[in-house]
């Protein structure tokens, strides 16, 4: 029983003591005055009455009433139920306050009444809020309509009531007025009574809502509660509260918090608290906390927070039973007869429903939880733990954020200190885990079963709330309506404390002599439920391992134990792979526990070190949870496996299974010990009920909790001794297994070399409580006392260190179970007091092991295999045995298929020229193989040192981390055997290999002479610029380089960043540098040897003279005489590089601009690189120039407005002058330009280059604006899909907006442009205007430049990326091509790595300028490329337009001049060739890319000395390499290669469209890099000679081609290649000398030819089909021999095409048959033609159907027309990816006749239908498909 009031109280307004704004409260009486001996008064309940502060109103209001809740220091709450009325303030109260009156209202009127509140508070301990509301309206009633009742009776009947807390009984009360109360208890008070609380918040808030909200109570967030009402605060916490069940809150719970303690809203705890509306603006600057506002329906989560949700099946479903409950008309809302009523429930029994639905959730978030619980003490109070890690593991839940939390929070402590005990009462929850796991598991499936079970538990959970429903005899009495507002009534008396006094006594003297009530506890065993396995089993979540995985696992123990060792070493990688899987790491330790006799098993070395191995291996994959109970399996046989070391000497396993991170973690130990306890107390109690009375036979097998269960109900009936003894015997054996575990933990935690001490570098122990996913090496690494300060220097700690460590850890773990198991505190003394002696004990034990452990024999490692070396390549340090260590492609770890090459074992090589790894794989399954990884060492880009841990080995190694610029990646770690200062060493010879002190130090010079660079390098002290270079190797090369290129004092190469980019360290204004330029070159000049006075005829030599020569650029004879005619000439006027030190010395320029003008020109352009000639176009003449960008001061006055105000002639417009005159000779140069008489339009452009067809023209420009506005930034796009012949792909903008020069575009796209005066445009111009010269500038610096419509040339700014994005970029490019670890996040995948390196989107860039000035070029107007410095993005552009803009550069020869993309068949040479010369550009093997210009290679000698080498001699020059090579083996040719005259290309550059080069992913690990072919060669001739001696046995045909380890191009050649290698060999059985393969080429062609003569004309007659199967073509590419109207043609079809647009390429209708590169070669129309025929097509306009040739082009992704089959102008083209569908159609009008209906079929495309009939339905079809396909493979 208990008192149903404890306190009452009259709080009034304290008129005494206002100040300020805010009044206060006072107590005016309380009821008792004294406090209860069981129950003090609480504090502060007038702060809790008005919690908005207590005020005096002008107007009287309405009564309230609301429960606040208030918690003591001992965690109960207590219930004060405020009601509040208003009473007027008399006339002399009035007096005292009107000073503060007159200062508050300050002149204004002062009101006639104010009102103060007046609060009647009712505390108790029960939360029964309906009856207090009652109890409180009948004191007021009384009062208020002055009824003839003493109050004084009324409190005192209040507080004398006792009414019994639970038990489903009713009691009926009335306080004396005539009123009557039924008050129900609850049948059981551990169940939450919520009235309508619950389902009124999900109506406030919502589901999802309530969710959040449910979630972050559970995760200990901080929640607000907001609302202008104070009960619906109180409500909704209960709520909370309610759904909590069966976790309670034990944070800060304040349902209203006053105003005036809004500070307690900055505590650090979790807590709910409701505040009231009006402080919300108070609230606004909590950072941590979630608001929830109940008026306004919303909940406001920070940006800082971060709540767990439940797992993700749970969530759904609670999700949806609770939609179910709110709204039930939602499952039959689509229901086209829906029942009749499927109305919601009442709200009474809606609250229980919503509540059913949360019971059901925590039941199955905690089913089986008591399976995982520890009873460590039952007597004389049960203890009982929570194995966290194993509940955890059994769920298949340890990555779930949300049930970690919860397990982990003070709500789940309290829940198992509470459920834990296994004989109590029990109550709803109980029963459903216990009971009907089962039924909740068959439901989740179905929603109606389980609708019913939410129905049936809500029906229980009323019931529980209302055990008699259908009473309700209240009689309350209430004041008469309104009677609050009358004017006049007293206030509220006060009343007599002795007549209350004297009921209190009264009542408690008739208490004391009551019989006491004794509640009958119906006590009983706690059902624990199904096992958790059983139902995991259920949900299918066990891990899958196949029953042949065990049996392979059995038999390699049983035949290590049986001595049979060559099978155990068969079977052994079979078993590491095997023992990732959970159900085979437990099959192992069940298999080794049969194997241990009297917790001992000896075993010889080899068993021994197999036995470790996999305990190591079933280890490693053990999280620190441990949550499968692997370790916890594995921790009693690592002391139980041991081998004799010598005379007494035993090593245990324990002492090589030390550096998992498990050993480390104190709450494995913990679980540990409590696992322990327990089956030693179950054994002590199973021991004592067999001496007392024998089991019957045949019972089952009791568990820890029956036996508890059991003794708990016997405690009782025991004796006081009795209960003694078993209290002494259960501490005993706690006290014995915490000496236990203090041994166990010492053996695991001390490494078995204390004196190294090289176990401790990664800190496990320095915080034990943390939770680390890292992998913690060795056992323990730092101290952890109280202040966690450890040191990191570990090398130098003496032995104690390690004992103190591991001795403190002991301690800690040591005190927290003894305390929590009440062991006694003088054995916790002792304990403390053993636990150093057994440590000591202990290194003492290990030292012996450890000196006769480093006697054995060592394990044998695997042969050193030396790698082969270059001509003229020497060691620089012999090999040092590493292990290659696996990265981030998954490809060498056979992840993804095929074998686990790494990690391999053996050795790291460095010689002169590379960084070598030669070894072999770890996994004995391919030990055969031999592993070769190498780069060389000049593109080395980053080292840095990393730890590894080296396979099946128990220690961290210190490592290498090296990355190079050619694509590869090593990670090494140092094997034990090579001693640190070998490895660094090693580390700085790798540096001054790297950055030699000058560029005769590269390998490049130093190849074939005798090493006494290095021998020099070895007897240097140590260099204090290496020291730095070490720290940050890029930024001192960065810094180095710079500054050594102005003082030219030494040189030092530029590393692979910053080839191209040196003169930009030099930032002084353009007037100094180009003083400085001159005085240099006059030192150059001074410093050529008379000897070199033939520099100039040397020059004429080179071959770019030749190429000038052949684009009919000018000549240049001996005599310097040039011919006047040509517009061009070749200036000498950088002959000693005095204008720009970047320039060759030969430049072409304008014929009519003098060397001096040049001089003055160059001046204004950075780094003195003035507009020079690079190419010209052979068709329309136009040339393509390059230079650097326009310094600032050359802006002024060239691209201004001509009418600005000028102060006079000055040297800038002198200059600027110059500058127009040069670029006025570049436009007159034009053979347009002077045919159209200068004027400035296109009117005139009606050269014979240009093409015949004036429409395609017009049809052509908007190609161009499309494009410009897309390179420029245009918002707009314009609709362009026609080209002028040729291989040509759309260009799409980069979707990055910005400004741009609209005229420039619509110009270009063929758009008007308005007038500057406003009048209409000219009409009459055939054309739009057109500039002969465009110039692409850098927008950032052509700002305030204005066009000048005068001028012949035209402005083009475009935004293009600097030097320091590309380098980022590339640098991200190398992380994502070589990452250096696995991830599995997939923000870290490959693609999303390349995507965020914006490699693709650079190119893109690049791709698209050039594209754009190609297009120029081919319509005739001349393009400068200013960008930048001139170098860089310019020459890139340059180069690649040269590229795509002739033929000549597509061939071997050609491409020496140019280096980039390749399309199959229009490149003469092969992808690895680009290959070869990316590897060589970084390698320093030649000399050919090592300085950056003409003038640096003759200040340094080295122009010409590679002209009359010796034979025999090194070969200098990359470019003599490759022709040597060519001659011997067709590696770099393109067999594909069919050139067509001037054909211009024109490539997709979409995004979408860019590959990833295979140079940037792909490895061969069989033989290294392929691009040094010596060490190919002479590793295949030794191949050849180790297969000699087996030919006798018969071998296979068929050889296996692993991924990254075989070179697929050697293994699986093309069909040409390897017929030719066939016909080689052939000739050499012969005994024929064999002649050149590229001779042996052009016979076979020549033949073709021949052959095709004979045939008759005009059809295709016979095809040689020849496979290559390289890897980025779509299709085989076939051969075709045709006849043409000239000669035969031979054509190796892929890529190429004739007429893409609307006319073909310029003079393509009278080409001559003969290339000017390739005579046998001739273009036709043959190219690209997937599928052709006959169809007839419906026109667009008139509807005529006509027949056309159709020809589908699935290259080109095209469906082109002609009028016949021998036509050769395209009548049109349909882009397929405009096609949406082909389908088939019906005849119309006009159709051709006889004709099968099924023959029709129609194309519809994004603009129109296309309507079309073939000769019959099969052959529509076949069109259909191919159509199709073509779509699809797209």
């Amino acid at each position: 029983m208990a008192r149903l009031a404890d306190y009452f109280v009259v709080v009034g307004y304290d008129l005494d003591k206002r100040g300020g704004s805010d009044g206060q409260g006072r107590i005016l009486q309380r009821f008792p005055e004294k406090d209860w001996e069981d129950n003090p008064f609480p504090q502060g309940i007038e702060l809790f009455c008005q919690p908005s502060g207590w005020q005096l109103v002008p107007q009287r209001l309405p009564p309230s009433y609301f429960v606040a809740v208030l918690t003591d220091i001992n965690s109960e709450r207590h219930y004060c139920a405020c009601f509040t009325f208003w009473e007027e303030v008399d006339s002399t109260q009035k007096g005292l306050t009107s000073e503060v009156d007159e200062d508050d209202d300050s002149g204004s009127t002062r009101p006639e009444q104010l009102f103060a509140p007046r609060s009647l508070v009712l505390v108790s301990r029960l939360d029964h809020t309906e009856v207090f509301r009652n109890c409180l309206s009948i004191i007021y009633t009384v009062h208020i309509d002055g009824l003839q009742v003493p109050l004084e009776t009324l409190i005192g009947n209040l507080l004398t009531c006792f009414i019994p807390v639970a038990g489903g009984s009713q009691r009926t009360i009335t306080l004396g007025a005539g009123d009557r109360q039924v008050i129900q208890t609850p049948i059981n008070d551990s169940l939450p009574v919520s009235g309508c609380s619950v389902a009124l918040l999900f109506r406030q808030l919502g589901i999802i809502n309530v969710l959040y909200l449910f979630c972050a109570a559970l995760t200990e967030h901080k929640i607000l509660f907001l609302s202008s009402s104070y009960q619906r605060l109180t409500d909704a916490c209960r709520a909370l509260l309610a759904i909590m069940f069966p976790l309670k809150y034990s944070f800060t719970y304040v349902p209203i918090l006053p105003g005036k303690l809004l500070e307690v809203l900055s505590t650090p705890t979790p807590f709910i608290i409701g505040v009231n509306s009006f402080f919300r603006s108070e609230t606004q600057e909590l950072l941590d906390v979630v608001i929830a506002d109940l008026d306004g329906g919303t909940v406001t989560i920070p940006e800082c927070v971060h709540i767990s949700l439940l797992p993700d099946p749970l969530l759904h479903q609670t999700q949806t039973a609770l939609s179910m409950v709110l709204d039930p008309e939602l499952d039959v809302a689509d229901h086209a007869f829906p029942p009749a009523s499927t109305q919601p429930s009442t709200l009474k029994i809606q609250d229980k429903e919503i509540r059913a639905v949360f019971l059901l959730l925590f039941a199955q978030l905690f089913q089986g939880y008591r399976w995982c619980l520890h009873i460590i003490r039952i007597h004389p109070e049960p203890v009982i733990r929570f194995h966290k890690a194993a509940f955890l593991g059994k769920r298949a839940l340890t990555e779930d954020d949300f049930l970690m939390k919860v397990l982990d929070g003070m709500a789940f402590a309290g829940f198992v200190s509470e459920r834990g005990p296994p004989y109590r009462s029990i109550d709803l929850f109980d029963e459903l885990v216990g009971n009907e796991v089962e039924r909740i598991c068959l439901e989740e499936g179905n929603l109606h079963k389980m609708m019913n079970h939410v129905k049936e538990l809500a029906e229980q959970l009323f019931k529980n709330e209302n055990p008699y429903p259908a009473v309700a005899m209240h009689k309350v009495q209430r004041p008469t309506e309104s009677s609050y507002l009358q004017p006049r009534h007293t206030s509220f008396p006060h009343l007599d404390e002795v007549t209350v006094q004297l009921f209190i006594d009264h009542a408690a003297a008739k208490q004391k002599t009551a019989p006491p009530i004794v509640k009958a506890e119906m006590k009983r065993m706690v059902p624990s439920g199904p096992p958790l396995g059983d139902a995991v089993d259920k949900n299918g979540n066990v891990l899958a391992n196949s029953a042949r995985r065990l049996e392979v696992v059995r038999n390699c123990i049983t035949y290590i134990f049986e001595n049979k060792m060559l099978e155990a070493k068969k079977l052994m990688p079979a078993v590491l792979r095997a023992l990732k899987g959970r159900a085979a790491r437990l099959c192992l330790t069940q298999e080794l526990n049969l194997h241990v006799l009297q917790n001992r098993a000896v075993l010889d070395d080899q068993q021994f070190d197999y036995i470790v191995r996999m305990m190591n291996c079933t280890l490693q994959d053990c999280s620190h949870m441990d949550e499968h109970g692997i370790a916890a399996a594995l921790l009693p046989l690592v002391t139980a496996f041991c081998r004799k070391l010598g005379a007494g000497i035993t090593q245990f396993a324990y002492s090589c299974v030390q550096e998992h991170m498990v050993w480390t973690n104190m709450q494995f130990w913990e679980a540990m010990f409590y696992s322990d306890v327990q089956k030693h107390i179950r054994e002590l109690y199973l021991e004592l009920n067999e001496n007392e009375q024998p089991s019957p036979v045949g019972n089952p097998p009791f568990g820890a909790l029956e036996i508890a269960s059991e003794q708990r109900r016997l405690w009782p009936t025991l004796t006081k001794d009795k209960q003694q003894e078993l209290v002494q015997k259960e501490e005993s054996t706690v006290f014995s297994q915490a000496i236990h575990y203090a041994n166990r933990m010492s053996y695991l935690l001390l490494p078995l070399d204390t004196s190294k001490n090289r176990l401790l570098r990664g800190s496990a122990l320095g915080d034990v409580e943390s939770v680390s996913n890292s992998y913690v090496t060795n056992s323990i690494a730092g101290s952890t006392a109280e202040s966690y300060d450890t040191e990191s220097g570990f090398e130098d700690a003496e032995s104690s260190d390690v004992a103190n460590s591991v001795v403190r850890f002991i301690n800690r773990f040591v005190d927290k179970v003894c305390n929590e198991t009440g062991v006694t505190n003088e054995h916790l003394k002792g304990l403390h007091a053993m636990i150093p002696d057994i440590v000591q004990m202990h290194i003492e034990t290990l030292d012996a092991v450890h000196r006769e452990s480093k006697r054995l024999p060592p394990i044998q490692k695997p042969k050193l295999l030396r790698p082969s070396l270059l001509p003229g390549e020497e060691l620089m340090m012999d090999g040092m045995r590493v292990h290659l260590m696996p990265d981030g492609r998954e490809e060498t770890t056979g992840a993804l298929g095929g074998p686990p090459l790494l990690p391999a074992e053996g050795a790291i090589f460095l010689t002169t020229y590379r960084l070598i790894f030669k070894g072999t794989p770890v996994d004995p399954l391919v030990g055969e193989q031999v592993v070769t990884r190498s780069f060389p060492v000049a593109s080395l880009t980053k080292e840095k040192k990393i730890s590894v841990s080296l396979p099946l080995d128990q220690f961290i190694q210190d490592g290498l981390q090296l990355r190079s610029c050619t694509f590869q990646l090593m990670r090494i770690g140092f094997d034990e055997e090579v001693a640190s200062d070998l490895a660094e060493v090693f580390r700085k010879h790798i540096h001054k290999l790297r950055y030699p002190q000058h560029v005769h130090g590269t390998f490049a010079f130093t190849v074939g002479q005798c090493g006494k660079m290095v021998v020099e390098h070895k007897s240097k002290d140590k260099n204090q610029s290496l020291k730095t270079l070490s720290k940050n190797l890029m930024k001192s090369a960065k810094k180095t380089i710079g500054r050594q290129y102005v003082t030219r004092k030494k040189y030092t190469p530029p590393t692979w960043e910053q080839r191209s980019s040196l003169q930009s360290q030099i930032d002084e204004d353009e007037i100094s540098v180009s003083e400085e330029m001159e005085q240099s070159a006059l030192t150059l000049s001074s410093t050529i040897k008379s000897s070199d006075r033939q520099t100039m005829s040397s020059v004429v030599e080179r071959a770019c003279c030749r190429d000038y020569q052949r684009l009919g650029l000018g000549t240049l004879s001996n005599s310097l005489t040039r011919s006047k005619n040509e517009p061009f000439r070749i200036s000498t006027v950088n002959r000693m590089y005095t204008v720009c030190r970047s320039y060759p010395g030969l430049l072409i320029v304008p014929q009519s601009i003098l060397d001096s003008t040049i001089q003055r020109i160059s001046r204004c352009y950075r780094q003195n690189r003035f507009p020079v000639v690079c190419w010209r176009s052979s068709r329309t003449k136009a040339v393509l120039l390059r230079s650097g960008g326009l310094h600032g001061k050359g802006v002024v006055g060239f691209f201004k407005s001509p009418n600005a105000p000028s102060a006079g002639p000055s040297q800038a417009d002198s200059t600027s002058l110059e500058q127009e005159k040069y670029l006025q000779a570049i436009v007159n140069s034009m053979p347009s330009y002077s045919d159209a008489g200068a004027r400035n339009t296109l009117s005139g452009f009606t050269s014979a280059h240009m093409s015949s067809s004036d429409s395609s023209d017009k049809l052509r420009q908007p190609k161009i604006g499309a494009l410009m506005k897309q390179v420029m930034g245009s918002r707009e796009e314009v609709p362009g899909t026609f080209g002028r012949g040729g291989k040509w792909g759309s260009i799409r903008g980069t979707g990055r907006l910005s400004a741009y020069n609209p005229e420039v575009g619509n110009r270009l796209a063929g758009k008007e442009s308005p007038q500057a005066n406003g009048g209409p445009s000219d009409t009459h111009f055939l054309r739009p205007q057109r500039a002969y010269l465009y110039i692409i500038g850098d927008k950032s610096q052509l700002k305030g430049a204005k066009q000048d419509s005068f001028q012949q040339w035209e402005v083009v700014p475009i935004e293009v990326f600097d030097v320091r994005q590309v380098k980022t970029s590339f640098k991200k490019l190398m992380k994502a091509c070589m990452p250096n670890s696995i991830t599995s996040d997939s923000n870290m995948s490959f693609y999303r790595c390349l995507e965020e390196s914006e490699w693709l989107c650079l190119l893109h860039k690049v791709l698209q300028v050039s594209v754009l000035v190609v297009e120029l070029l081919d319509t005739g107007s001349s393009v400068m490329v200013s960008l930048e410095d001139g170098w860089d993005i310019t020459t890139q552009v340059v180069s690649l337009v040269q590229l795509l803009s002739d033929p000549y550069y597509r061939t071997i020869d050609g491409f020496r001049l140019l280096i980039h993309v390749q399309f199959p068949m229009e490149f003469e040479f092969s992808q690895y060739y680009l290959k070869f010369l990316a590897y060589h550009y970084v390698s320093n093997r030649f000399r050919t890319f090592l300085l950056d210009s003409d003038y640096e290679r003759i200040e340094l000698g080295v122009m010409y000395e590679e002209k009359g080498e010796k034979k025999g001699q090194q070969v200098k020059s990359v470019w003599d390499y490759i022709d040597r090579l060519n001659k011997k083996t067709p590696i770099f040719f393109n067999y594909m290669f069919a050139p067509e005259d001037g054909e211009v290309l024109k490539p997709y550059s979409y995004i979408s469209n860019l590959k990833v080069w295979d140079f940037y992913t792909e490895e061969t690990l069989s033989e290294g890099p392929s691009y040094d072919w010596e060490l190919v060669q002479g590793r295949q001739e030794q191949t050849e000679e180790g297969d000699k001696p087996e030919t006798a046995a018969p071998t296979s045909q068929r050889s296996v081609v692993w991924p990254c380890y075989d070179r697929c191009s050697k293994a699986m050649p093309d069909a040409i290649t390897k017929l030719l290698q066939e016909l080689q060999c052939l000739e050499m059985e012969v005994g024929q000398a064999s002649e050149k393969w590229k001779d042996t080429w052009d016979k076979i062609k020549a033949v073709q030819r021949a052959d095709s003569k004979l045939e008759s004309r005009g059809s295709i007659s016979s095809s040689l089909l020849m496979s290559s199967n390289l890897s980025h073509h779509r299709r085989t590419q076939g051969m075709y021999l045709q006849d043409s109207m000239v000669g035969s043609a031979i054509n190796l079809s892929l890529d190429s095409e004739g007429s893409g647009g609307a006319a073909p390429t310029g003079g393509m209708s009278g080409r001559p048959s003969t290339s000017t590169l390739y005579s046998q070669f001739q273009s036709t129309e043959s190219e690209n033609r997937s599928f052709e025929g006959i169809l007839y097509k419906k026109g667009a306009l008139l509807k005529p159907w006509k027949p056309r040739w159709f020809v589908l082009d699935k290259t080109k992704h095209q469906l082109r027309y002609y009028e016949n089959r021998h036509d050769k102008e395209c009548k049109g083209v349909i882009d397929l990816a405009e096609v949406e569908s082909v389908v088939p159609g019906t005849p119309t009008i006009g159709a051709p006749k006889n004709v099968d209906e099924k023959a029709f079929f129609d194309l519809k495309t994004t603009k129109r239908v296309y309507n079309f009939c073939a000769q019959d339905s099969a052959n529509a079809q076949l069109w259909m498909d191919s159509v199709q396909s073509c779509l699809s493979d797209a």
